[in-house]
């Protein structure tokens, strides 16, 4: 006989909640301090979470947690990408010209190239060298989720979330800096950061402090780089390895990727009222807050520190080349 409270008993409440608790920390601290962006706080907080100190305990509790972080890292991933649509507008796309779109698409592709040609070269296993790619050369964390799972790859997205993550953080402090140097005016430097800087929210805390003007070029520009996220993903779909999905052939465009585009599509009719899109875009922040704390748990912090040189030089590099990119492509931008 049903006893009717078989949800109750679900094996993934608990890593849900711990989810929950953790993305209220990261809500908070970003809240207190805005210059540590919400998601990157998710990262962090979930890796710390799996790899706490437990002991004989640890065993218990990764298994305990585990199949809530691993539903939170897939599933919310999905739903977070396709609200992250209703960011977006064509009408924000056609205000940069044919060429400044063309300039922002070249970045994209020389950094997913040069990212991954640094990252084979210093022989990073697995499918890494395409997530690591992926991640910077589009939006980041959200982007390896979407890879990872257009190509079957999720258990080699941590390492990957965790450089992307690094490198996204440092460029919060590192590009302002920098532009002391360059004398770049608020248009541009906005224009390179929306051009090298990962994840959207590390996008708006570098840009910020230069002004209105700055974080808005910086925001349109970075818009661009997360359209290219339907084709990119769609490639690595096609190039999936065989058997990457169990023996079957993903479908030609995963369908969170159809609603991303649908509902970029759907921003960008105008029909929908401000309040809806500010909902959709508190909603997109905690799903791929949740999804961001399940990544960051399956991080192996031990793992990372005993492969930090390889890794952390390709992701050094491979920042180093997008943020050259970003800053040819401002020059050549037309004003």
């Amino acid at each position: 006989m049903s006893t009717g409270t078989g949800w109750l008993s679900d094996a993934r409440w608990p890593g849900w909640l711990m989810a929950a608790g953790l993305l209220g920390v990261a809500w908070s601290l970003h809240a207190l301090v805005p210059a540590i962006p919400m998601l990157t706080a998710c990262v962090v907080l979930g890796a710390l979470a799996g790899n706490l100190p437990l002991g004989a305990h640890t065993g218990r509790f990764r298994v305990a947690m585990g199949p809530g972080m691993a539903f939170s890292g897939k599933k919310f991933m999905r739903l977070g990408i396709v609200l992250l649509g209703l960011q977006l507008s064509l009408a924000d796309v056609a205000g940069l010209g044919i060429i400044g779109v063309l300039l922002i698409i070249g970045v994209v592709a020389g950094a997913f190239g040069g990212t991954l040609l640094l990252a084979k070269a210093l022989k990073m296993p697995g499918d890494q060298p395409v997530l690591l790619a992926t991640g910077f050369s589009i939006c980041g964390a959200s982007a390896i989720g979407a890879m990872s799972e257009a190509r079957g790859s999720q258990k080699d997205a941590p390492i990957p979330v965790a450089l992307v993550t690094l490198c996204g953080t440092l460029a919060i402090a590192v590009l302002p800096a920098a532009n002391l140097v360059l004398g770049l005016d608020p248009l541009d430097f906005g224009r390179w950061v929306g051009a090298s800087v990962h994840d959207v929210g590390q996008v708006v805390a570098t840009a910020q402090g230069a002004g209105a003007v700055a974080l808005a070029a910086a925001v349109v520009v970075k818009l661009v780089r997360v359209l290219m996220l339907a084709p990119v993903t769609l490639l690595g779909t096609l190039s999936a390895p065989k058997g990457a999905h169990s023996g079957k052939r993903p479908p030609l465009v995963p369908l969170f990727v159809i609603g991303f585009i649908l509902a970029i599509a759907l921003r960008t009719t105008g029909i929908l009222p401000e309040a809806v899109l500010e909902a959709g875009h508190v909603a997109q922040e905690l799903l791929l807050g949740a999804a961001l704390v399940g990544l960051g748990f399956a991080i192996d912090l031990q793992l990372l520190f005993r492969s930090a040189g390889r890794a952390t030089t390709a992701a050094l590099a491979a920042w180093g080349v997008v943020a050259g990119l970003g800053l040819g492509a401002v020059a050549l931008f037309p004003n």
